[in-house]
């Protein structure tokens, strides 16, 4: 199966992509709205809930927009490339775990995104008021996968 058939398949199989896709399959974080599928050799994850999938959408675009200081990008206007997007996914997931926790100690399953963000919308209210800087600064101290030498 060629790339361009295979993408063409994806899409009408998944016709809602998990906005945090890439974190999710690198295993740094889970949520209960995705669905895992596989398709020919490869993995997948959908969003069940098209309410919830609109609540992440726009805390991607936050984190994307926050983030452009700490990824030396000065405008940010669409995806970006795989290591960099799983720094603002994984690294900005990480942030606002951080102050969730900071704030609300307790909190039950902050390793659910769904979870996660709704007890954020509880504490901050929109997500336009979360404390991005804060959540800036674990992007910005976010490592990826470190490769050794042979």
């Amino acid at each position: 199966m060629d790339e361009t058939q295979y993408r063409s398949i994806y899409r009408s199989v998944n016709q809602r992509k998990c906005v945090f896709e890439k974190t999710i399959s690198a295993r740094r974080c889970n949520c209960s709205c995705a669905k895992r599928f596989n398709l020919a050799d490869r993995e997948g994850i959908a969003c069940e809930s098209s309410s919830r999938y609109e609540h992440c959408l726009k805390l991607l675009e936050q984190l994307r927009q926050n983030a452009g200081f700490a990824l030396h990008i000065a405008h940010i206007d669409g995806p970006l490339p795989h290591a960099n997007e799983l720094k603002v996914q994984a690294g900005g997931l990480a942030g606002l775990k951080d102050v969730v926790l900071k704030e609300n100690p307790i909190a039950a399953d902050a390793d659910d995104i769904d979870h996660l963000l709704r007890t954020a919308e509880q504490q901050f209210g929109q997500i336009e008021d979360f404390p991005f800087t804060e959540i800036v600064k674990a992007i910005t101290r976010f490592k990826g996968r470190q490769y050794r030498k042979r």
